[in-house]
């Protein structure tokens, strides 16, 4: 049970505070540190004044009024960070680093080991090939708070890896408001440079389609038919013209150069409604936001088929698949949130509304080799996407008190959707006799193809939670709680080739691709749609999640100053993937999985408050990781951001976790803390994704390594420091300087004895050697064995003034695991250094409060880079420019 779920008992913890303690606390502080009371939402709520720690001169810091190892980011931390959302402020937290500016690792280990919550509910994916959500969907304004839990807790589920990140909307403002801001940012590898883009629609830059890339209404009938799309006696050559011209072609089709890519634009706009109802208090917060960006990156991505001998004889990489590329993508979000908060006594309601449309439009051509497919002609590809994704979310939090008795009751429904309709892409192939590119539809390395795909997943969750605070000598406070999930998704990919029905013409195969797939070509040279979905794998699935949970826990003060909090989760999970024939051609049969499986998860932690200023966590629990859906499923995806095929494995099965960790504390001032930690866990039967070839393609997919095992430790120093005494003069007399730094050091690898199996997705269900495809003491993926984060701040304690240095660093981490008869040549990402700055100042014109607000990110220029290398040899599988970026916003509140 987490003591943060109730803002009430964060602020009744400062009455705790002894007189002697009081008495001693003479040191001058700085001046910027006022108690802060953080809005924290989760489940299980104490229904005792007492808070685990029972002295200490620094009581009301979130972290110690909680049993369990927690990180604690407040509204004016995430602001300091300067972050527009909040994946990005969560990587300054101790052990988080960012992966791919959008998913949060928790001390290397993947995001498939971190669990988010909003106000302690679980949340949809937007995305098909995750089951976690991206976290950078959601902007800083509208969160109070974001908790990261390390050590777990009974009260929250057992799917516990790394952590929980449960994020905490606004719900009362402590007085009414109103704020508008805007901003405008770019960055040296896009703003005024050359880009691509395509036309799509007239409304794209609102994030919303005006209709154009919806399925034509008797393309949508033919696909839903049951009937593969393909000449034949289902359908003829004429009605398949018919259905193929019907589709939308040049706006869709056509990549066009911008030598000019714009600017950044955002606005938002929020405001806060505080009304006192006799004792009570009713509140309303809305915010409203548009985000308009746009990336360019060019590199290189490199394939290679395994090893080779170099003249000398010694073994090698080499690029067998060698392209440029050039890409721009054009990100509009809009984010909308309606809150409504209600205080009565001791007692909060609390009802939240959020709406996330998240739009990406890309263009990108590809230049380059692709011997292993093709050859060594030259080939061109383009493609343009349009990615729409939706969450809606709405949920219901109460939580009471009444004497020595809390309850808190939580309910969510939420929606996901992901669509992507018309996803493009052309291959052209050099010929050195005409001296041009061709593309005859039909030809190695000539192609035109077109996709749909389109996911929708809900949730219905709720949660009970009650605790009593036994009339006891010593505090006792004993909590149960029960809580139930059901998650439900469907998918729907549909692949299509353009096919001819007979060779096109030298002057037709020259053409560029809106004239090569124009009505005039499809009437006259017979170019239909093709149906390619069986050979790509399950064109459809559903999937479902349905988990009852129960949890008893006490809270025990075993003697003075020596605390205990005990419990243990029961959890039955049923969860399914039905792979979904369509076409009746008994593609999907044996590829649909069932798991069922029940566990007891204890969980246990003791804090030792030794001295006024210091203690010590001991935590020790069980917990679990199941497969997640896209895992699972045998279907298909292309991701355009790592530039691989996905497949999942049907035959995985859930991973068990053993988690201990002990924790040093030292709060040397208010908000200033030094703490040291180490940890420990094993992993029974980890999930990692591999890398596997299937005649000429190359796939990632996900098998059970047996086991793993990774330990490692943090430290972390906070403190300010009064510039008044060491400078001289008025300026410095309300000024502070900010060191915040913490670091991580995690250790994995897996194990692999001579009898261990693993299944992975091309052997049919049939267990082979796990050495084929694991190798003993290799690490796990997405692990990073250093992280480090550094701020530097200067800040005014009577005024919005703040001004902060940044830097960020993450070791080299496996990306994707890859074994070439049985030699590991694994992806490797390295993330770099990074350094930012960010500088806020508040000044009031007319009575209004205006804020200015200065970023510059990425100042060390580091690019991405993902690579292969062996003996000294390298490959890029995929290395971009990512520039410095620079933003400037303006912000008034009214």
């Amino acid at each position: 049970m987490t003591r943060l779920s109730s803002l009430a008992t964060l602020l009744l913890s400062s009455a705790l505070i002894s007189a002697p303690a009081l008495a001693q606390d003479t040191q001058p502080q700085p001046q910027t540190q006022p108690d802060e009371s953080i809005d924290v939402s989760a489940p299980g709520v104490s229904a005792s004044d007492e808070v685990i720690v029972v002295q200490g001169r620094y009581i009301p810091e979130p972290l110690r009024a909680t049993p369990e190892v927690i990180s604690v980011l407040s509204a004016a931390e995430i602001a300091r960070t300067g972050e527009g959302d909040i994946a990005g402020a969560l990587q300054r937290v101790t052990g988080l680093s960012l992966v791919g500016g959008r998913f949060v690792y928790v001390r290397g280990l993947g995001e498939r080991y971190s669990l988010a919550l909003l106000n302690g509910l679980p949340l949809p994916s937007p995305e098909p090939l995750r089951r976690v959500v991206p976290l950078d969907i959601f902007p800083t304004d509208v969160i109070a708070s974001s908790v990261v839990q390390k050590s777990y807790s009974a009260n929250y589920p057992g799917e516990f890896g790394g952590g929980v990140i449960n994020l905490t909307t606004a719900a009362i403002p402590e007085e009414s408001f109103l704020k508008v801001g805007g901003s405008i940012s770019g960055d040296s590898e896009t703003t005024f440079q050359r880009g691509y883009t395509y036309y799509g629609s007239d409304t794209d830059w609102t994030g919303f389609d005006d209709g154009s890339r919806d399925i034509p209404a008797n393309l949508k009938a033919a696909m839903n038919s049951g009937n593969l799309l393909v000449v034949g006696p289902n359908f003829s050559l004429d009605t398949m013209k018919g259905l193929t011209a019907s589709l939308l072609n040049a706006s869709t089709t056509l990549v066009q150069g911008n030598n000019d890519i714009p600017l950044n634009g955002s606005l938002d706009f929020s405001g806060g409604l505080s009304l006192d109802v006799g004792s009570d208090r009713f509140g309303i917060i809305a915010a409203f936001g548009w985000d308009n960006s746009w990336e360019t990156r060019g590199g290189l991505q490199q394939q290679t088929i395994g090893l080779s001998a170099n003249s000398e004889g010694q073994d090698i990489i080499k690029p067998d698949s060698n392209f440029r590329f050039l890409s721009t993508e054009n990100r509009i979000v809009v984010h909308g949130l309606l809150g409504f908060g209600y205080e009565f006594g001791e007692h909060k309601l609390r009802w939240t509304n959020l709406y996330i449309r998240d739009t990406s439009k890309e263009a990108r051509i590809q230049d380059g080799v692709d011997e292993i497919n093709v050859g060594s002609d030259r080939l061109n590809k383009s493609y343009t996407n349009w990615f729409e994704r939706q969450l809606i979310d709405t949920q219901f939090v109460g939580e009471f008190k009444i004497k020595d008795v809390a309850l808190d009751v939580r309910g969510t429904y939420a929606n996901t959707q992901r669509e992507a309709p018309y996803e493009r892409a052309f291959s052209y192939r050099y010929d050195e006799e005409v001296g041009d590119f061709l593309n005859d539809l039909r030809t190695g390395g000539q192609s035109a193809t077109i996709s749909f795909s389109d996911l929708s997943e809900d949730v219905w969750a709720g949660s009970a939670n009650v605790s009593w605070k036994l009339p006891t000598e010593r505090a006792i406070t004993l909590t149960a709680g029960y809580a139930y999930a059901d998650t439900t998704r469907t998918s729907t990919r549909r692949d299509f080739a353009y096919l001819p029905e007979s060779s096109l013409g030298l002057a037709v195969a020259q053409q560029r691709p809106d004239y090569l797939l124009s009505d005039y070509n499809i009437y006259t040279y017979d170019i239909v749609l093709t149906d390619r979905s069986g050979a790509a794998g399950v064109a459809k699935y559903d999937a479902g999640l349905e988990v009852h949970g129960g949890y008893v826990q006490a809270e025990i003060e075993l003697m003075e100053f020596l605390n205990a909090s005990i419990g243990v989760r029961y959890e039955d999970a049923k969860q399914f993937v039905n792979a979904i024939d369509l076409f009746g051609t008994g593609g999907a049969a044996g590829l649909s999985t069932r798991l069922a499986n029940d566990y007891f998860l204890p969980a246990a932690t003791i804090t030792w408050n030794f001295a006024e200023d210091m203690q010590v966590r001991i935590a020790a629990s069980k917990t679990i990781a199941r497969p997640q859906f896209r895992e699972l499923a045998p279907q298909q995806y292309f991701d355009t951001e790592s530039d691989r095929t996905f497949i999942g494995n049907s035959y995985l099965t859930d991973s068990k976790l053993l988690n201990f960790e002990a924790r040093y504390e030292w709060y040397i001032g208010r908000n200033e803390r030094v703490s040291l930690a180490g940890f420990y866990k094993k992993i029974d039967k980890p999930i990692e994704a591999i890398a596997t070839q299937q005649g000429q393609t190359f796939f990632t997919t996900f098998a059970n390594a047996p086991e793993a095992q990774l330990y490692g430790a943090e430290l972390e120093v906070q403190k300010y420091f009064a510039l008044s005494d060491w400078l001289p003069g008025k300026f410095f007399e309300t000024r502070d300087l900010l060191i915040a730094t913490n670091y991580t050091y995690t250790k994995s690898k897996i194990k692999v004895g001579a009898g261990d199996t693993t299944i992975p997705t091309d052997t049919a269900g049939v267990p082979i050697a796990a050495s084929l495809v694991f190798n003993d003491g290799a690490k796990l993926t997405g692990q990073s064995d250093h992280i480090v984060n550094v701020q530097i701040g200067f800040e005014d304690s009577e005024s919005l003034s703040q001004q902060t240095l940044m830097l960020t660093y993450a070791s080299n981490r496996i990306s994707n695991r890859f074994s070439y008869q049985g030699t590991p040549i694994d992806f490797i990402e390295e993330p770099g250094l990074r350094l930012d700055f960010v500088a806020r100042q508040g000044f009031t014109v007319a009575g209004r409060e205006l804020e200015v607000k200065f970023e510059a990110r990425n100042l060390t220029g580091e690019n991405y880079e993902e690579f292969q290398q062996y003996n000294g040899t390298r490959v890029d599988r995929n290395t971009y420019g990512i520039g410095r970026s620079f933003s400037l916003g303006l912000s008034a509140k009214f």
